[in-house]
């Protein structure tokens, strides 16, 4: 059979999604894509807003800036498709994809105070407008909530972005803990990854399949195939930490490095140089200082590192595609496909 995406009218995913010929820009995540759900992520985020309205009054400006944070829309638009590739969306699937958002935005505001980032999607961030005290009250408060919405659902919804959250505050953690030991291995940064990132967007598949009242294999299969994109994802943005551009990337870069937190293609970079020079650039991360990023880049290049990321990023979301061979082939799962494609090809 051929591939999925031949069946499904170009127009209909905006040529968005589609693979880039040699010379041409990465593909872009817009609103058209996600065509088949528009209506249903508007629903999510009238709920979204509906559950802040209270807090306009005592902190109208906060609220306000929260905008600023909510961007690609991807957590809440991958458990809509989930669900309606799965048999259909219901008003269950809305409060639960809003949910999803309050979390991701949560750690967002979270992320920032930790890297002690300036800028997000273009903008400056919470920590640096309000303070690090402000910014992470208001975290505390989108967790809450996420977790009273879920409330609105049922006790399995409940546990199950229990679990989720648990598992994204201990990888967030591991993160912290581990800044400064460059001899960190893949095998702790896929750990840490898996938790902080992949967790949620398992948990997106997961609860969009459940709730569209798919059996619990389908259900796993659907957490696997958004666990997959989570770490493709992940390795991606790592990467663009350390090679893409803030006016391309819209947050602060570079900062990886600054804080001695290595990742998949340092962590390569590191396995593959003499040791000699191994330890002279752990000494120079250790360092810091003007100067690093080049050196670091250039180490980079002479091992290949970058390279070898992209490939493990591709090599995941291709699994992540192969978890969806037991739905039907529907222009949702079609968009699903291209979603893991597009996870290692983006500029942000």
């Amino acid at each position: 059979m051929g591939p999925v995406m031949a069946t499904v009218p170009p127009a209909t995913l905006g040529g968005q999604f589609t693979a880039d010929p040699p010379g041409r820009s990465a593909p872009k995540l817009s609103a058209l894509a996600f065509a088949p759900v528009a209506a249903d992520i508007v629903e999510a985020e009238r709920i979204f807003d509906r559950t802040l309205a209270p807090h306009r009054g005592p902190f109208g400006p906060l609220v306000e800036h929260l905008k600023h944070y909510r961007g690609k829309r991807l957590r809440p638009a991958l458990l809509l498709l989930t669900a309606k590739a799965c048999g259909g969306v219901t008003p269950h699937h809305h409060t639960l994809a809003a949910a999803m958002e309050m979390i991701h935005t949560a750690t967002l505001v979270h992320d920032d105070v930790l890297d002690e980032s300036d800028l997000r999607r273009h903008a400056a961030t919470f920590n640096a407008k309000w303070g690090n005290k402000v910014s992470i009250l208001l975290g505390d408060m989108l967790f809450t909530h996420a977790f009273h919405l879920t409330s609105t659902v049922d006790v399995r919804a409940c546990r199950i972005t229990g679990e989720v959250t648990n598992r994204v505050c201990a990888g967030e953690l591991r993160q912290v803990t581990e800044r400064g030991n460059l001899d960190l291995t893949e095998a702790d940064y896929f750990d840490i990854i898996d938790g902080k990132t992949a967790a949620l967007t398992a948990c997106c598949g997961k609860l969009g399949a459940l709730y569209a009242g798919s059996d619990d294999a389908t259900a796993e299969r659907m957490a696997h195939y958004g666990r997959n994109l989570g770490l493709a994802f992940q390795i991606a943005d790592d990467l663009l930490d350390l090679v893409g551009t803030e006016d391309a990337a819209g947050k602060t870069l570079g900062t990886d490095l600054e804080q001695q937190k290595l990742t998949l293609p340092v962590i390569h970079c590191l396995n593959r140089l003499p040791a000699g020079e191994a330890a002279k650039l752990r000494d120079a991360i250790r360092a810091g200082g003007d100067g690093l990023g080049l050196r670091v880049l250039a180490a980079l290049d002479r091992t290949q590192s970058v390279a070898y990321a992209k490939r493990r990023a591709e090599e995941l979301a291709r699994s992540a595609k192969q978890e969806l061979e037991g739905l039907p082939r529907t222009e949702s799962r079609a968009i699903l496909e291209a979603v893991a494609d597009w996870s290692v090809k983006r500029e942000k």
